[in-house]
């Protein structure tokens, strides 16, 4: 009971964020909603899965250590190619079009 009245809780308060507005800045509000779902991966992990250092003598803890090495990896590896896709695969386009008509006038 304990571990579904904490997963209960921990989707509520973001929900409850976000639907009340509470956090203005919208960047502000994705770190605290990850910061949240974080905490909540950790609560089903020890709750509903029976994860611990000793479980099946430390290796459902090796086989988490490097997922999450992949989930990093990969998740970082594609913010950095979505953050400079704009910028490298269009150059041309960095100038408004305000900018680019007045220059096609005679």
């Amino acid at each position: 009971m304990t571990g579904f009245f904490l997963a209960v809780v921990l989707t509520a308060i973001p929900f409850w964020l976000v639907m009340g507005k509470v956090i203005p800045n919208s960047q502000t509000l994705a770190v605290v909603i990850l910061t949240f779902a974080a905490i909540q991966i950790v609560v089903h992990m020890i709750y509903f899965l029976h994860m611990d250092t000793k479980s099946e003598g430390g290796w459902n803890m090796l086989a988490l250590i490097f997922t999450l090495v992949l989930v990093v990896i990969t998740l970082s590896g594609s913010i950095w190619v979505m953050f400079h896709l704009n910028s490298n695969m269009m150059p041309g386009m960095s100038h408004s079009m305000s900018e680019q008509q007045a220059k096609s006038l005679p």
